[in-house]
């Protein structure tokens, strides 16, 4: 009985004690083995072909021949995948490829708002083809809305026909005093628009009081929806959001505004920058400042014997002052004003501001009033 026998790598080299044979020769990707048998006898020639969707990438001699050794000839014969173009149109979605290889997929998605026509992939054949044409994707269109029982529709553009593009979208209105249980509609990307809201009675309570302010003109009463009441601040207060409340169509009222308080300058001698003067102090009348007006205070930078100002801002009554600035004594201030950081010289060099105290009232930078606060388918 013979005995077939094996390399480390599992090739077939022979059976002992008869003539050598080969095993089947090792191949790389792309070379056809569904032709290739599992032993060869000695002399036994076999020529390597491609597979189905690739090309030969070498000109090496494709024939090879069992040795007496039991070893093959060398052939290099290395295979390469076909390659299919891809459409113009697509390249640059394709990161700028121009072509794939053989068993390549691309897959196709449309923009929101688009329905795509034709098939969602395509494979590279092995004739250098597509499987499926790239489809296209058309726009959305929805229905034309249906106003809402008791209301209207306002479009935000001007609409012809009987369908509306993705994106599209319109206001719901009810008739008074009557509110809609919603107010926005749009055509959605499945091509469907939203449905129509119910018209429903709404009303708001009494409007609220607004400290440090008033109401300017309303009936203490209920509101309907849409209605207004205007607010303003007592005198030296700042409003801050806006003035006009309205009854939304929830039953509540739109956001509350708020009086910001003024600030006092706490400091009794001294000179200041405001309102684009330098004023000292007493000559502030009234002592009073509103909320977000800048104020600047003069400290002394002891090394240049220069003076410089630090700004600090009202915030709602509190003004917090510089921890660099020294109040001057009585006497430097009636005899000695000419010495003080506001009157010496200007420092050249910028200093950084003094952290500020949370119990002293403030900060600054400049002479300057800083500035308030103020679709085609893809492939993937």
């Amino acid at each position: 009985m013979r005995r077939l026998q094996s390399q480390e790598d599992g090739s077939n080299v022979g059976f002992a004690g008869s003539l050598p044979i080969c095993g089947r020769p090792p191949v790389t990707d792309g070379i056809d083995e569904l032709s290739l048998k599992r032993v060869y006898e000695v002399a036994e020639e076999l020529t390597l072909t491609c597979e189905q969707g690739y090309l030969p990438s070498t000109a090496t001699p494709r024939r090879m021949t069992c040795t007496a050794t039991g070893e093959w000839t060398q052939s290099d014969l290395a295979c390469s995948p076909k390659m299919c173009p891809i459409p113009r149109p697509l390249q640059p979605l394709a990161r700028g490829r121009t072509e794939a290889p053989f068993k390549s997929v691309l897959n196709f998605t449309c923009d929101d708002g688009y329905v795509m026509q034709g098939a969602n992939e395509s494979s590279c054949l092995h004739d250098g083809t597509w499987s499926n044409q790239a489809p296209l994707c058309k726009a959305v269109n929805c229905d034309l809305p249906k106003a809402p029982t008791d209301g209207r529709i306002a479009h935000d553009k001007p609409v012809s026909g009987s369908t509306t593009m993705y994106g599209q979208g319109w206001t719901y209105e009810c008739n008074p005093p009557k509110a809609p249980s919603y107010e926005r509609g749009t055509c959605m990307a499945d091509g469907r628009a939203t449905e129509p809201p119910v018209c429903r009675d709404v009303s708001c309570t009494i409007p609220p009081s607004l400290p440090n302010g008033f109401i300017t003109f309303a009936v203490m009463r209920e509101h309907s929806y849409k209605e207004t009441v205007k607010y303003a601040c007592n005198e030296h207060y700042v409003l801050e959001g806006e003035a006009e409340k309205q009854c939304r169509n929830t039953g509540n009222w739109s956001s509350n505004p708020v009086c910001r308080a003024p600030c006092k300058v706490g400091i009794k001698r001294g000179r200041i920058h405001y309102n684009a003067k330098k004023l000292w102090i007493a000559d502030l009348k009234p002592n009073r400042v509103l909320h977000g007006e800048h104020v600047s205070f003069y400290c002394l930078n002891k090394a240049e014997r220069c003076g410089y100002p630090v700004a600090s801002t009202c915030n709602d009554g509190t003004l917090l002052i510089p921890e660099c600035f020294q109040e001057p004594g009585k006497v430097d201030y009636t005899i000695r004003a000419k010495t003080l950081p506001s009157e010496i010289a200007v420092c050249t060099t910028s200093l950084p501001a003094s952290p500020t105290s949370p119990t002293s009232p403030a900060s600054l930078a400049s002479l300057a009033s800083p500035a308030s606060p103020a679709s085609p388918a893809r492939t993937e």
